[in-house]
């Protein structure tokens, strides 16, 4: 099965309205920007997004700008300054976009839930606020814990530092964080990364995910995000 594409516009083809997709990053580090470039340039539909955050140089401000986006659930839907345009914000509050807001930790677990085959988990993050509203609630050793369920989706786009053509991956320092939790739980994984090699050439010791993960593989070019609007 050959996972290597030539282009992230073939890579996405099968994405359709309604999807719901999985970016990796922690900002603009580790974000598949070929990728959601190309899902701009798509122009799909009713999208509904899961990612730690959202315009702070991951692009996906473009989805939100396009209206492509429906649902937003992350960490951080905001943005730290007021000095760049919140598109998410906006959006929200005109009523275009739906917002849930997850602890990062309960994020994290929530996916590697899902990627593991757990069915559900508990955990003391978000007792007594907001959070909370709607869950299960359970006390265990003297201590309030909430139930909280695997989150999965249709599709992972992720960035890899590089990868071998069957689909083994590494990452580069921080550009790691979510993206190989990512991996596992959604039904196709997506790669954009900086440089494809033949099996053997990566140092085993240094592979996070394994290729049985991972369904197609783009590499694209680098962006400099450090200045992103």
């Amino acid at each position: 099965m050959n996972k290597v594409y030539a282009t992230a516009v073939e890579a996405i083809a099968d994405v359709e309205d309604g999807a719901v997709i999985m970016f990796g990053g922690f900002g603009s580090a580790g974000s598949p920007t070929n990728l959601i470039l190309a899902l701009a340039e798509k122009g799909v539909k009713d999208l509904t997004a899961i990612s730690n955050n959202i315009g702070l140089g991951d692009k996906l401000d473009v989805l939100v700008q396009n209206k492509q986006l429906k649902k937003f659930i992350g960490s951080f839907p905001i943005r730290a300054t007021t000095n760049r345009r919140d598109w998410l914000f906006e959006a929200f509050k005109a009523g275009e976009v739906e917002v849930e807001v997850v602890p990062q930790g309960t994020l994290a677990e929530r996916m590697r839930a899902a990627g593991a085959g757990i069915g559900g988990f508990y955990t003391p993050t978000g007792v007594g606020t907001v959070v909370a509203e709607g869950k299960e609630e359970r006390v265990i050793d003297g201590v309030r814990y909430l139930l909280e369920y695997p989150l999965r989706a249709d599709f992972a786009f992720i960035k890899a530092y590089k990868a071998d053509t069957l689909g083994n991956l590494v990452y580069r320092m921080s550009t790691r964080n979510f993206n190989p939790v990512m991996a596992t739980a959604a039904r196709v994984t997506i790669v954009d990364t900086e440089e494809i090699v033949q099996p053997g050439e990566l140092d085993p010791e240094a592979v996070v995910t394994p290729g049985v993960f991972v369904d197609r593989i783009v590499k694209g070019p680098k962006h400099d995000l450090h200045g992103f609007e």
